[in-house]
């Protein structure tokens, strides 16, 4: 045999090894099966039975409806986005939040975090409906958590509840996912191509790097382990799936989907600069508007490294807001927006209301508070005299004025310098009475809470 004879079989024997190691690659030894076949073939073994009760949270009125799905294991409880009345088919997209609480929660209606928005309210901010589902074993749904085997069904009955909703577009629902919820996404566009394009948020490729304390599977059981993980059902996503995450997060993951498929329909993007939380708000942004131009009869939805970090680069966008809902104040004769879950609590002794959130993080809508009080007047009270009053230093509190509902109403803001809180005081006066708002959160948050306090008091209107 001649040394380029041998060279040239050489070579035909590499190009056989990258050959198979690509087929290897794409279907990771699952015998020629697709997901969807895999899965019919199989029937997970629980090793825990775990389900929970918990209370599902009311919605805000008018922006999402309590609703109930079926699921091959029965009626399933998910928040919809409420019919826009306008008599037009609109886009949707099913939105499934991180963590192991299989259930839903008050996420979605929360404040928007710039640094780690699980809410996914970019995409209702641009009006394009959402979904929100629960799954199986949560809130008293039917039958015991599946840790990403059957949730994952309950995926695909959530498509179709979506799909029959009469304002929504059945050729334009989208699926999307961060965390564990990226995860199940993923896994869901490997078993079904119903979906426009999803969009994967920090998935991991083996269901063994997530956090194995909520496992209720036996993780060394090769098949119950392979039918959770995405890397090896790669070769069967049929939609456009978009997966992201930041260089300071699942990085090592992502690399690995990316070495594992050469599935044109899958793209993977590392983040320079970004983790695993703070991808979310500006990205989201960006998928928002790429849905809204995505109106053609086949996909037309396209992601480039540079746009995408663009977005990332973005400064936070301080326009953002939680949920607002109409609060309506009998003792003080005033409406305004709150945030829906901001809680109120009277204080009978000083006369006070206290308006702040439910929960108690350390960020600026759950650090910050409101007070209300209300006095009866004989007359109008100069600024002065109000200042005089409440002890607001005009060396430290700037004073402006302006008109709300056809009011006048003054406002001071300035740093205490006893307990460096940022604080922002309104006062309106009509007829005989005077209505004081007072806003305050650590100046460390100053600069994020203030447009809430704006967005509240430019909702005020009187009786």
């Amino acid at each position: 045999m001649t040394r380029k004879f041998k060279g040239m079989v050489m070579i035909a024997v590499l190009m056989l090894v990258v050959l198979a190691l690509s087929a290897c690659s794409n279907n990771a030894g699952n015998d020629g099966q697709t997901f969807a076949e895999a899965r019919s073939n199989f029937s997970t073994v629980l090793t825990e039975q775990r389900n929970t009760n918990a209370p599902i949270p009311i919605p805000p009125p008018g922006v999402f409806d309590l609703v109930y799905f079926e699921s091959e294991v029965g009626e399933l409880a998910a928040f919809v986005s409420c019919d826009p009345g306008d008599g037009q088919l609109h886009p949707l997209i099913i939105w499934v939040v991180g963590g192991w609480g299989h259930g839903i929660s008050d996420v979605p209606w929360s404040y928007p975090e710039w640094a780690n928005d699980q809410t996914g309210s970019a995409f209702r901010e641009a009006g394009i409906l959402m979904m929100y589902p629960s799954f199986r074993g949560s809130h008293g749904n039917p039958a015991y958590f599946e840790t990403m085997f059957g949730d994952i069904d309950d995926i695909l009955a959530a498509y179709e509840f979506a799909a029959a909703l009469p304002f929504v577009d059945p050729n334009r629902i989208y699926l999307g996912g961060h965390s564990t919820g990226g995860t199940r996404v993923l896994l869901a566009s490997a078993l079904t191509d119903r979906f426009r394009a999803v969009f994967s948020f920090g998935p991991v490729y083996d269901i063994g790097n997530h956090n194995r304390t909520q496992f209720t599977f036996n993780l060394n059981n090769r098949e119950e382990r392979r039918m959770r993980s995405p890397v090896h059902w790669l070769g069967d996503i049929a939609s456009p799936t978009f997966v992201i995450e930041g260089a300071a997060g699942n990085a090592t993951d992502i690399r690995n989907l990316e070495r594992a498929s050469n599935n044109e329909n899958v793209h993977t993007f590392l983040v320079a600069g970004g983790d695993h939380f703070d991808v979310l708000a500006p990205i989201t942004k960006l998928l928002a508007q790429k849905i809204l131009e995505d109106t053609g009869a086949t996909v037309n939805i396209q992601l480039t490294d540079a746009e995408i970090q663009r977005a990332m680069n973005n400064v936070p966008d301080q326009s953002s807001m939680p949920i607002m809902a109409p609060h309506h104040n009998p003792w003080a004769g005033v409406g305004f927006l709150l945030p829906f879950v901001w809680d109120v609590d009277f204080f009978e002794e000083t006369g006070t209301f206290i308006y702040e959130s439910v929960f108690h993080e350390d960020n600026s809508w759950e650090a910050s508070y409101l007070a209300l009080e209300v006095f009866g007047i004989d007359g109008p009270i100069s600024a002065q005299a109000f200042e005089e009053a409440w002890g607001l230093d005009p060396a430290i509190f700037a004073r402006n004025q302006t008109q709300v509902d056809g009011q006048t109403v003054y406002f001071w803001e300035g740093i205490n310098d006893w307990d460096m809180y940022f604080e922002k005081t309104a006062i309106f006066q009509y007829d005989d009475t005077l209505v004081v708002f007072s806003f305050a959160v650590p100046e460390e948050f100053s600069e994020s809470a203030v447009p809430i306090f704006r967005k509240i008091m430019y909702s005020v209107t009187f009786e």
